[in-house]
């Protein structure tokens, strides 16, 4: 059986979504390992053997640990094609592909700019003018999303969820703790409520206990 170590509201939600995709197209179940990151359990011998990085989420195939998303989601696509989790014809994949590259190398990374700025910077000063322009680069980034998400047919590709979905609600969550309201972007928010409402994207919300609810609003 297919392992997945996944840490509840992290990027590891993207092959999360995907495992629950592929057990309603063809039956096969996973096994789900939960990782306590403010308990330091991803920094274990025994997960760092996993992977030496220390970050979720890990996929364990037939006995082998596989790490970093793009290649967990390209691997779980070509293992199950049936899912439909990408596009089958080769330039269109390749161009999901790409997308996907640049949630994972671009978006991604502009976020932990923010949340974790204390890794690029040491004074508070430097700290707050990073934290700002990661703010202000990260809602850029979403409202590429947005525009992409016009699009959506009802999902990414279509009427089955993918990564790609998943990966869009992460980062549209991920955006209310830097102060972005989901509100000021609201086709991107529309296309939000109508991926949760897929069976295996709410199975994977359930496990995890998130919800698009982290931006607080001014009293």
């Amino acid at each position: 059986m297919i392992e997945l170590y996944f840490a509840p509201g992290a990027c590891s939600f993207v092959p999360h979504v995907g495992l629950e995709a592929i057990k309603a197209a063809t039956g096969e179940d996973f096994k789900p390992n939960l990782v306590k990151l403010h308990k330091g359990e991803n920094k274990t011998p025994e997960y760092l053997a996993m992977n030496p990085n220390g970050q979720v989420p890990v996929l364990i195939a037939d006995g082998k640990p596989l790490s970093q998303i793009v290649a967990i989601c390209d691997y779980l696509d070509r293992r199950y094609p049936q899912a439909g989790l990408l596009p089958t014809e080769s330039w269109a994949r390749a161009q999901a592909m790409s997308q996907l590259a640049w949630l994972n190398n671009t978006v991604h990374p502009t976020f932990t700019r923010w949340f974790r700025t204390g890794y690029f910077v040491e004074s508070e000063g430097a700290q707050a003018e990073v934290k700002k322009l990661a703010a202000a680069q990260f809602r850029q980034h979403l409202e590429r999303i947005q525009e992409w998400s016009k699009a959506a047919a009802p999902l990414w590709f279509g009427a089955r969820p993918s990564f790609h979905d998943a990966y869009a609600f992460t980062l549209l969550r991920w955006g209310g703790y830097a102060g972005i309201d989901p509100d000021a972007l609201p086709a991107y928010q529309s296309y939000i409520a109508r991926v949760v409402q897929s069976p295996p994207v709410a199975a994977a919300l359930e496990r995890e206990r998130i919800k698009l609810d982290t931006y607080k609003k001014a009293a």
